[in-house]
């Protein structure tokens, strides 16, 4: 499995590497010192699983993982305890204390998936679609989630962001609904509104509306006036 390592500290850097030593199954195909090596690693390397310092000067472990369409595995590694909360809530593999204890190491790797998370895309070239199965990292405030798409139920256009519905959460990320519904499969995302995408398989019911017009109710409570068009639409998707 391929690895990255993130980490602003070359000793750091180096004692990782060696602990990884012991792992043949994992590859080491390069470093970061930064948020911005990273970034720039990622979307070159297309890492299946990568080791990240949360703290780190100019761009947090945190902040780099907003700035990813679809993060790899993640592993952080840090020297602080008090992000273990946030780390968890990020949905992270596993969260290694420094010094790293190899013990503890080798307990994170067993919990590695063999299924490659879908490359971050360069610039220059078409973006992959995205599945239900791949995620996106989300942050609100100090609370922060890797989400599979398939765990969204809706989809709300806030001007060039958008709020996210799973679960009883509704956070915001910076990326417009448009850029969103261009990489999401249609056939399970549909564009009920000019503000809303839903996942067709959360919808719970379908009711009649004014002028021939559909309201959509999903998991959780949303219910969704449907344009006439976009009813029709569904209308002919569903066989209603």
């Amino acid at each position: 499995m391929k690895a990255l390592l993130i980490d602003d500290e070359r000793i750091a850097r180096a004692e990782l590497r060696r602990l990884l030593g012991a792992h043949p199954e994992i590859e080491i195909i390069g470093e970061a010192r930064n948020g911005k090596e990273a970034l720039e690693q990622i979307a070159a390397l297309a890492p299946e699983v990568i080791f990240l310092d949360i703290q780190m000067p100019g761009m947090s472990g945190f902040e780099l993982l907003e700035r990813l369409d679809e993060p790899p595995q993640v592993i952080f590694t840090t020297a602080f305890d008090q992000h273990a909360l946030k780390a968890f809530e990020a949905n992270a593999l596993d969260y290694l204390l420094k010094p790293i204890a190899p013990e503890r190491l080798a307990n994170a790797l067993t919990k590695l998936s063999p299924v490659r998370a879908v490359p971050v895309a360069p610039a220059t070239t078409l973006a992959p679609p995205i599945t239900p199965l791949d995620r996106v990292f989300v942050r609100d405030g100090d609370r922060c989630w890797m989400v599979q798409f398939s765990e969204i139920v809706l989809l709300e256009s806030e001007g060039n962001y958008t709020r996210v519905f799973f679960g009883t959460n509704k956070p915001l990320i910076p990326r417009s609904l448009a850029v969103l519904e261009e990489r999401l499969d249609p056939a399970i995302f549909f564009r009920a509104s000019r503000q809303h995408l839903v996942n067709l398989r959360a919808i719970e019911r379908i009711d009649p509306g004014i002028s021939d017009n559909l309201i959509v109710s999903v998991k959780g409570g949303h219910k969704i006036d449907m344009s006439r068009r976009q009813s029709l639409r569904l209308r002919e998707m569903m066989s209603l």
